[in-house]
């Protein structure tokens, strides 16, 4: 009789952000506290996890730089208004 031949697709490997420009941007500009070169620490981990394939790791890390690049660019926004603030005053 013919033979019938189906295919298995492998499910796609999700691709969890990194946020490695964002937090190139914050190391550089916007680093109260070393935030900013952590969450670039925590980048580089989430791509490297990334690349090894490993989607739970890669979310985990990506998740941190995201939380720490937030908080990165908020105390600068802070800290830069304030600086302005105190220098219009004296």
């Amino acid at each position: 009789g013919p033979t019938i031949t189906s295919f298995v697709r492998p499910e796609p490997v999700p691709n969890p952000p990194d946020f490695v420009l964002w937090s190139f941007f914050n190391a550089m500009f916007c680093n109260p506290f070393c935030l900013g070169f952590i969450a670039l620490i925590f980048s580089v981990k989430a791509r490297d996890s990334k690349i090894a394939q490993d989607a739970v790791a890669a979310g985990s890390y990506g998740q941190m730089a995201k939380h720490l690049n937030t908080a990165a660019l908020c105390l600068g926004i802070v800290g830069t208004i304030i600086l302005i603030v105190l220098l219009a005053l004296f």
